[in-house]
């Protein structure tokens, strides 16, 4: 019982802290909540079984790898900033560079369609998991109907008022994870004071095959991009220095979340379960799972519309304005509702780790054509190394859950 009401309580003095006015006010902490938000979404509900089930004992350094793989990613992006978008201001859409930037917002259009899937369809097994019940036909059918929802919102009035619940549902999210945090690192503690205290793991029987899993769970660490198509709001160097500061603290807790969970995730090896961290943090707090399915819906209804948003202006923006972004936010609407009776929530994961891997790639491109004739062979290199990695996702992610 000690323990619910101190884990309340961290959550508490966190939101107090999040909503407090000089923060909320913070032009670089608005600039770095975007990208935050998006980074430490979704995947941080589903890291944890899917990195035991993909390398057991192997999920720190598998989460390390990651999460380096994400900052080289974001550092093209940055790049992206500083020197690709001074040239597409000024390139026609003739423009070789041109023409690849708009291919490759288009896939990323075509990805959030895809993300948007996912959230939702993760959303619904949280809420069916509070009810304590398990039905793929019943989470469907509760995807459609938000999905339903938010097209008409968005055809009648926009998603401006969708919008509105994006920062509060962050903030909350932020503080049940550092209670989540928290009551991890107070029950590693106990655990560590107890006679023969041992992590033990099967060992990795089929590497390809596991890297293959890692390759599909991409989407986890997506989300820092974001900051790319900030610059209405905000100049080059914010958005790079922002987008720096998300990637950084993102990492730091992604790493404190699995280091912290490994002896809890010898349970997992074989668990499938998309809500498995219910379980997970239940053998921590009783008050956490309740915690977290508030966390998963407010985040996933947020970060949905929040795609939903970006992927109906981009296809809008790629169609030259022909297509309006309401009928945009319809079109990516039906074509995740296709996805979500086609597909299952691991395949989802994977198909949305190949478009972004492919965005990526394409912004791997973009960087290298910036890069002419300003001498850095050092990045160029890089940017080369990041792009083969992303290739081999595209070519070789497999889905989880087989």
């Amino acid at each position: 019982m000690l323990e619910n009401t101190l884990l309340l309580m961290v959550a508490i003095i966190v939101v107090a802290l999040l909503f407090h006015p000089r923060l909320r006010q913070s032009r670089d902490w608005r600039a770095t909540v975007t990208p935050l938000a998006s980074i430490i979404g979704s995947g941080f509900l589903v890291a944890a079984p899917l990195l035991a089930h993909a390398v057991n004992g192997w999920a720190l350094p598998a989460m390390t790898a990651i999460v380096l793989l994400a900052y080289g990613i974001g550092a093209v992006i940055r790049y992206n900033i500083r020197y690709a978008e001074p040239l597409l201001a000024q390139a026609r859409g003739s423009d070789f560079i041109s023409i690849v930037e708009r291919i490759s917002a288009l896939v990323l259009g075509l990805a959030y369609v895809i993300s948007v899937a996912f959230y939702l369809r993760l959303l619904a097994s949280f809420v069916l998991r509070a009810m304590e019940m398990e039905s793929d036909f019943l989470a469907n059918m509760i995807t459609t109907g938000i999905l339903v929802f938010i097209a008409l919102i968005g055809l009648w009035r926009g998603l401006g008022g969708l919008e509105s619940l994006e920062k509060v549902a962050v903030n909350i999210k932020l503080a049940i994870i550092a209670a989540l945090l928290f009551g991890l690192a107070g029950f590693d503690l106990e655990w560590l004071a107890q006679a023969g205290s041992e992590i033990r793991y099967r060992p990795v029987e089929d590497w390809i095959y596991s890297l293959q899993l890692l390759a599909g769970i991409l989407l986890i660490i997506q989300g820092f991009e974001t900051s790319r198509y900030l610059g209405v709001e905000y100049d080059a160097e914010t958005r790079i220095r922002t987008m720096r500061y998300a990637q950084m603290l993102s990492g730091v807790i992604y790493l404190l979340f699995i280091g912290l969970s490994l002896p809890l995730l010898g349970d997992f090896h074989d668990q499938r379960d998309e809500t498995a961290i219910i379980a997970l943090s239940a053998m921590v707090a009783t008050v956490l799972p309740a915690m977290l399915i508030v966390a998963a819906v407010m985040s996933q209804f947020s970060a949905a519309v929040a795609d939903t948003a970006g992927s109906g202006g981009l296809l809008s923006e790629f169609s030259r304005r022909r297509m309006t972004p309401s009928v945009g936010y319809a079109l990516v609407a039906a074509t995740a509702i296709i996805l979500v009776w086609s597909a299952t929530i691991f395949e989802i994961i994977t198909i949305a780790s190949r478009a972004f891997a492919f965005y990526y790639l394409l912004q791997c491109v973009v960087a290298l054509m910036a890069s002419r004739g300003r001498g850095h062979f050092v990045q160029c290199i890089g940017f080369v190394a990041i792009g083969i990695l992303l290739l081999l996702v595209v070519l070789f992610a497999i889905p989880d859950g087989k």
